[in-house]
C-alpha cells in the first residue's frame, strides 16, 4: 500500500553546507505530524523542498504515490499541497475576500484569456469563487472582515487569512510553518481549535513550530531534525523522552515541554 506522503532519503546541499542530510519519514492520512529541531536543523529547507521551492540534491518526495520532483510550486499546489509561512505572506493592498479568492484561482478552468477578456464563463466562475471564498472565511471566523484591506487586520487575523487562502485551494495536506508564532495565548488557543477542526474535516497537517506545548499537545507524531539529520521519530511522548532529542535541545526546555 502506497504511503499518503513520504520523503525518501532527501538531501539538500548548498555548496559545502548540507542543510538536509538523507531524511526519510512518512505521514499517514488523518494525521497532524510535526517537524521540530533546534535553529538551523533544516526544517524550513525541508518544507521548501516539499512544496517545490527547492529541488533536493538527492532523494525523493512522494505524495499519494507520485513523485513531486521537478514540479513547480503551483504544480505541487494543484496536486493538493498548500503552505503557510513563518512570516505571514498576504497581499495587504487587496481585500480579505480577494486574498482568499486568489487561492481559488488555482482551481479555475477558464484560463488567462477568459479572465483577460471577461468572458461570460469567467464572470460566472468568479461569482462561484466569491461564494466559496466567503464560505472559507466563515470557517476561520473572518467573514465579517471580507471587504476590509488585508493590511488593516491585526496580526493574529492575518495569520488566519493566510491559512484561509491555503484552505481555499482545497488541499489534502497543508504545510504549516510556525502557525502560532507571534500570537497571544487566546489566539493560540483559537488556532489550535481551528487546526484540530481542519484535521477532523479531512485535511492533513504537517507542521513546523518552536512552541513545544503546541507540538506535544496537538501532534500525532513528531520528526526531530538536528543539523540536517533525522535523530528521532515517534509519538510526542516517545520523542520527549528520547535521549538524543534531549541532548539536541539541551537548555531549550524539551524535557519540560
Amino acid at each position: 500500500m502506497e504511503s499518503f506522503f513520504e520523503t525518501l532519503r532527501v538531501t539538500r546541499a548548498f555548496g559545502g553546507l548540507v542543510a538536509v542530510d538523507g531524511v526519510s519519514f512518512k505521514a499517514r492520512p488523518g494525521q497532524i505530524k510535526a517537524i521540530i529541531g533546534p535553529n538551523g536543523a533544516g526544517k524550513t529547507t525541508m518544507f521548501n523542498i516539499i512544496n517545490g521551492f527547492l529541488k533536493p540534491t538527492k532523494g525523493d518526495v512522494r505524495f499519494k504515490g507520485r513523485s513531486l520532483l521537478g514540479l513547480s510550486v503551483h504544480q505541487v499546489a494543484r496536486l493538493g499541497i498548500s503552505r503557510t509561512f513563518q512570516n505571514v505572506q498576504i497581499f495587504g493592498n487587496m481585500t480579505v475576500l480577494e486574498n482568499v479568492m486568489l487561492g481559488r484561482h488555482l482551481l479555475t478552468r477558464t484560463g488567462f484569456l477568459g479572465a483577460g477578456l471577461r468572458l461570460p464563463g469567467m464572470r460566472d466562475e468568479e461569482r462561484r469563487m466569491q461564494v466559496k471564498a466567503m464560505e472559507v472565511l466563515a470557517r476561520v471566523g473572518l467573514h465579517h472582515r471580507a471587504s476590509e484591506k488585508a493590511e488593516n487586520l491585526p496580526f493574529g487575523e492575518q495569520r488566519l487569512l493566510e491559512l484561509a487562502r491555503s484552505i481555499a485551494t482545497e488541499p489534502e495536506l497543508i504545510l504549516l510553518d510556525e502557525p502560532v508564532s507571534g500570537l497571544n495565548e487566546a489566539e493560540k488557543t483559537a488556532m489550535v481549535e481551528l487546526l484540530s477542526r481542519l484535521r477532523r474535516e479531512g485535511i492533513n497537517l504537517l507542521m513546523v513550530d518552536h512552541d513545544m506545548d503546541l507540538i506535544m499537545n496537538i501532534s500525532d507524531e513528531v520528526v526531530v531534525l538536528d543539523r540536517g539529520q533525522k535523530i528521532a521519530e515517534g509519538t510526542p511522548r516517545e520523542v520527549q523522552n528520547n535521549e538524543a532529542v534531549i541532548q539536541a535541545y539541551l537548555g531549550e526546555g524539551i524535557g519540560d515541554a
